[in-house]
């Protein structure tokens, strides 16, 4: 079968670029966004575990063009800041009354956390429950709509994507809530997401193995990944995701809770991974997050005084996991993260953040380690 490959993405940019400049009239479109995170990070290292490095690194330099072609939207996405450009977005959708189609690759239908963009999350690093929970971008079909305040997802989709195409199998998943109330500044919001993954053989005839080792001490701490989940031996996985979540906003203040679980079967060996996390803001400058019925999840701060608007957060976050019985993993973590934010009036955001990780023995009662990490996020995005 071939394969595309991560660095055709400029040139169907490109591509596109010059077919809509050669199309004058009012059925094709183009916009563009994109967004630069410049991020940092300082370890307070205690004497468990293999101690962290500090670091910086440019984490996110995404390019995205956008519009209308005639009957269809679309959008291309990719990100710059690695060694190659990774394909996010390629896609093309159709809106019809309040529902919208799409067809490529983008971010299947999940949770509450994965609806809200990094560009406008109140912490730098998100949750655990993101980072086991939603498959990444995949290939596939979605629709979503809305109306009266219900808002609804599904979507059907590959293991592949453009540029991990190691992963075999299929999917599909859907999420369902309602709001209440949604009014300016006055927000309730509830919300589930289910999901069922069928994996091929991982670890064997070219599949990649099935693992979940979330990094409890942040982007940069390499050496505190949390291994909960390893399917290697080339039996068919089969993976079950719930997950429930909550949210409002009162005013300048803000929260969200969700809770999810993960289970995998290979008829042999089975797992199990629960996370959830609360997470609270406060904007001092009395600007209310915004909040988006459609894709049903909070937006961005959004400053009123020249001087650009600054927010608290607070999030405490859990994670644990267990693989039974050949291969027997187990394993848990758990972290505060206390953080201000400052929102300039347009395009720039500065981040920074406090966190206090420790990863667990929990059968035993134990910290196996304790890690602190001071991370910072310079933002641009338009």
């Amino acid at each position: 079968m071939h394969r595309s490959h991560p660095t055709r993405t400029p040139l169907l940019l490109l591509t596109l670029l010059a077919s809509s400049l050669a199309h004058a009239d009012s059925d094709v479109t183009l916009k563009a966004s994109g967004r630069l995170h410049y991020e940092f990070a300082y370890f307070d290292n205690d004497a468990r575990g293999a101690p962290e490095r500090d670091g910086d690194d440019l984490r996110a330099a995404w390019l995205a063009v956008f519009g209308k072609f005639h009957v269809v939207d679309y959008k291309f996405e990719a990100n710059f800041a690695g060694h190659r450009p990774v394909a996010h977005d390629a896609y093309v959708s159709r809106s019809i009354g309040d529902t919208t189609i799409l067809l490529g690759q983008s971010q299947p239908i999940s949770n509450l956390d994965e609806r809200i963009s990094t560009n406008h999350a109140p912490t730098i690093e998100r949750s655990w429950l993101m980072q086991t929970l939603p498959p990444g971008y995949r290939l596939g079909v979605g629709a979503t709509g809305h109306r009266d305040g219900m808002f609804w997802g599904a979507s059907a989709y590959s293991l592949e994507s453009i540029d991990a195409w190691k992963h075999k199998g299929r999917a599909a998943g859907s999420r369902i809530g309602y709001a209440p109330r949604y009014r300016p500044g006055d927000v309730l919001h509830a919300g589930m997401t289910a999901a069922r993954e069928e994996y091929d053989h991982p670890g064997s005839r070219g599949a990649a193995p099935l693992r979940v080792q979330p990094r409890t001490a942040g982007y940069f701490a390499d050496n505190s990944r949390l291994a909960l989940i390893d399917f290697h031996h080339g039996r068919d996985v089969s993976v079950t995701k719930l997950a429930v979540e909550l949210a409002g906003v009162h005013g300048p203040f803000s929260w969200q809770a969700e809770h999810g679980d993960i289970r995998y079967d290979d008829g042999q060996q089975r797992g199990e991974v629960r996370a959830g996390y609360v997470l609270g803001s406060w904007v001092l400058t009395g600007e209310s997050p915004s909040y988006d019925l459609k894709n049903g999840s909070l937006g961005p701060v959004k400053p009123t005084r020249r001087s650009g608007a600054w927010e608290l957060e607070l999030q405490y976050d859990h994670i644990r996991g267990r693989q039974w019985p050949q291969d027997r993993l187990e394993g848990a973590a758990e972290a505060w993260t206390v953080g201000v934010n400052w929102y300039a009036p347009q395009y720039v955001r500065v981040m920074l953040d406090w966190t206090d990780s420790r990863r667990l023995d929990k059968p035993g009662g134990r910290t196996l380690d304790r890690t602190g990490v001071l991370a910072g996020r310079v933002q641009l995005s338009f």
